[in-house]
This record gives structure tokens, C-alpha cells and sequence, in this order.
């Protein structure tokens, strides 16, 4: 695995609303690890957007080409920077619906325009399709910073209001996820009248 920057990894996965300075678009990365249900780990992988192919789709290549025992379960973790948009979102229930030896945990740093609604559905239809899908917090960001990240042996440190930032968003996502569908449709519908 080649191992994220430390720039990278401060820029990329921060949770700021704003990125920090310079301004330019942040982009979706993906790192994964994977491991047996009842072993070590046996992969780390850092993956990013490449030629209009999202990582999450990278991604699902690359468990798929190791051809699994479908005898045996494992387990990925993945840190995104980005929660996955809802085409992603659902290429993901269709890979752990057709690969149900494989548990898959997601944990983003940042919610994808969370305020759209088929980008909402997304977040439910992940839920709904045992795909946890967590807000990182210092915890995920510390194992982000260790595992993936070309730290030279120096501590995660967190950038200011890191917590404050995480306990944000994920206010946003429970209420996201808690939120009836018809109830999605209908601030829809109130949005097209304003």
C-alpha cells in the first residue's frame, strides 16, 4: 500500500465545513482494511476518485477481483471522506447483497450534500441494507492516521473543534436516518414550491 501523505490525509479527511486554505475541491478517498471475521489483517488499501470511476466503485473492483472464499467471512472497514453519493450508495447494497460473507462498515468524514434528497435516500438505503454507515470521530481518525497514513511514527493530532465538528455531523446524519421516506419526498416537493 502506498500510504497517504500527511497533507492528504489532514486536508482530504478534515471535517472543517470549510477546507483549509488553499480552496480547491476536496475529492473523494477511500481507505480500506480487510480481514477475516476471525483473523488478522490481510489488506490495507487507499484508493481515490480516478477518471470518473468513485473510489466506492474502485473499491467494489478490488474486493471483487481477490475472489473471496465465500466459505470463510470477512470483514472491511472503510474511511471515506465523503459519505457515498446515492449511485454508489446503491452499487454498495447490490456487492454486500451478492457477497453476504463479507460485512462492510463505513465511516465518513463528511456527509455528501446531505441537504439532496436521492443523496438522503442513499444514506437510508445503506442503513436499511446492513451497511452501518458512522460519522468519523477522533477515534476512526486516529486508526485512519495510523493504519493508512505515512505518519513517520509521529501521534495523530487533531485539528481544532475536530469533536465538536464530528458530534455536527452526525447529529445530521441520525436525523437523516430517522427520518420517514415520505417525509424525504414531501420537504422534496416543499423545496420545488419555494
Amino acid at each position: 500500500m502506498n500510504p497517504l501523505q500527511k497533507e492528504i490525509f489532514f486536508y482530504q479527511f478534515g471535517n472543517q465545513p470549510r477546507a483549509p486554505k488553499p480552496y480547491h475541491r476536496r475529492t473523494t478517498y477511500l481507505c480500506y482494511q480487510l480481514k477475516p471475521h476471525e483473523g488478522p489483517i490481510i489488506a490495507r488499501v487507499c484508493l481515490q476518485n480516478k477518471k470518473k470511476r468513485h473510489a466506492e466503485i474502485r473499491f467494489i473492483d478490488n474486493i471483487k477481483a481477490l475472489r473471496l472464499d465465500t466459505s470463510q467471512r470477512f470483514e472491511i472497514t472503510c474511511y471515506v471522506t465523503w459519505s457515498p453519493c446515492p449511485t454508489c450508495a446503491k452499487e454498495l447494497v447490490a456487492f454486500v447483497r451478492d457477497h453476504r460473507h463479507i460485512s462492510l462498515r463505513l465511516f465518513a468524514s463528511r456527509l455528501y450534500f446531505h441537504w439532496l434528497r436521492e443523496n438522503k435516500k442513499g444514506l437510508k438505503r445503506l442503513h436499511a441494507s446492513r451497511i452501518p454507515v458512522a460519522v468519523m470521530s477522533s477515534l476512526e481518525f486516529e486508526d485512519c492516521w495510523k493504519e493508512f497514513v505515512d505518519n513517520q511514527g509521529k501521534p495523530f493530532q487533531p485539528w481544532n473543534k475536530l469533536e465538536q465538528y464530528s458530534e455536527s455531523i452526525t447529529r445530521r446524519l441520525r436525523k437523516i436516518l430517522e427520518q420517514p421516506q415520505n417525509d424525504l419526498e414531501n420537504e422534496f416537493r416543499n423545496l420545488q414550491l419555494q
